[in-house]
């Protein structure tokens, strides 16, 4: 049997990974500014993350949510604890995809309704209701009907009043688009948002699968704007690596026996996995961080586009989830930074370099990084 060929792949193969670096299987080191898609939060192998990983390996790593996990209790603690939220419930699952899915499903339980507001240039994930809400029509089978789904341009105000009627069951929106460009979501326009669902019943989803985690340098980037969405949905740097999502519900949502269901969702190991990495967010502000190296880089970026090293368009972004679009295709300039330098780093769309470190980033990390796409630049503008 050989694998489904969906992955273009690079000739690279890494056998080993600590903090911010990976080392082939020839002892090539590279240093990672895209952690796997933001999936690596405090940094490849934590002493700490494989220390609680391993204890709970050895003690029980999977049984099903018909017995007590207290670890889950653990979790759903310590993340209301750090980000804020405290009054919401925790609902557990595997994925982004699946925790944009049972966000839109909670949603239409409450409300009874099916037509749904996202908006151009948006990803939610590969699943049948997570990509009937992505605006990419590649992913998007014909069994994936979205005749329930309008999209919107992002960030215009007018339109998303235009379309809000009594109709619509949900807006779901991510903070800071990852996918789509890194584009971020203003303050006015998450205050419309929120203001239209309150005056219609729609229920506000928030996508921090991607931008939240801390990596705006507050927990959900959302934070920036002052709302309180209904659900946030998180997945990606929550497990470090480890699988897991999972659904932030507000306290207007009632739960009941059987509405929601996952078989591998909130299991021992990965809940041993999501609670180290709060704790390591925690005791070494990794918030912080992200917000102190996230200026850093961007501050420097800006340097580089005023000296003349040329290309660089516009940055986006916050904290450590940074676009940098070019005046050119970006595939020669993340090609150069890969092979030539040995620093991995992301693209979205055509033009958009995109950064997504570990939220553990240090300053020489980010000056290595800055020093070579100077270089680069200066060849490629």
């Amino acid at each position: 049997m050989n694998l489904f060929n969906v992955y273009p792949l690079y000739d690279i193969e890494p056998v080993r990974a600590q903090g911010s670096y990976l080392w082939d299987k020839t002892g090539t080191q590279y240093l990672d500014l895209y952690g796997g898609h933001a999936v690596i939060s405090v940094g490849h192998c934590h002493p700490y993350y494989v220390e609680k990983v391993t204890q709970q390996l050895n003690q029980i790593g999977f049984y099903s949510n018909s017995v007590r996990i207290p670890i889950q209790d653990e979790l759903a603690r310590k993340l209301g604890e750090l980000s804020g939220c405290e009054d919401y419930a925790l609902f557990l699952c595997n994925s982004g995809a699946e925790a944009n899915e049972n966000a839109l499903k909670v949603a239409s339980f409450f409300n009874g309704r099916k037509k749904v507001i996202a908006f151009k240039k948006s990803f939610h994930g590969r699943t049948a209701g997570a990509v009937a809400v992505t605006d990419n029509p590649a992913i998007v089978a014909p069994i994936n009907f979205n005749e329930h789904v309008s999209f919107l341009p992002f960030n215009d105000v007018a339109a998303l009043e235009a379309a809000m009627n009594e109709e619509v069951c949900a807006i779901i929106v991510e903070g800071i688009q990852g996918v789509g460009g890194i584009n971020v979501a203003s303050d006015e326009f998450l205050q419309a948002a929120r203001r239209l669902c309150d005056q219609t019943g729609a229920c506000l989803i928030l996508d921090g699968v991607q931008c939240g985690y801390g990596r705006s340098g507050r927990f959900f980037s959302h934070e920036f704007s002052g709302i309180q969405p209904d659900l946030i949905t998180t997945a990606k740097g929550m497990g470090n690596g480890f699988p897991i999502g999972g659904v932030l519900i507000a306290p207007r949502f009632h739960a009941r026996h059987g509405m929601l269901g996952t078989t591998f969702g909130g299991n021992h190991l990965a809940c041993a996995a999501a609670v180290a990495v709060l704790d390591i967010m925690k005791a070494e502000n990794l918030m912080e961080n992200a917000a102190r190296m996230g200026a850093y880089l961007t501050e420097n970026l800006t340097q580089i586009g005023l000296r003349g090293c040329g290309g660089i368009k516009e940055l986006r972004g916050r904290g450590l989830m940074i676009g940098i679009e070019l005046d050119q295709p970006v595939d020669k300039v993340r090609d150069t930074l890969l092979f030539e330098h040995h620093i991995f780093c992301g693209y979205a769309g055509k033009n958009t370099l995109r950064l997504l470190p570990s939220l553990a980033i240090g300053r020489a990390e980010a000056a290595r990084f800055l020093e070579a796409f100077s270089a680069v630049m200066s060849v490629h503008a």
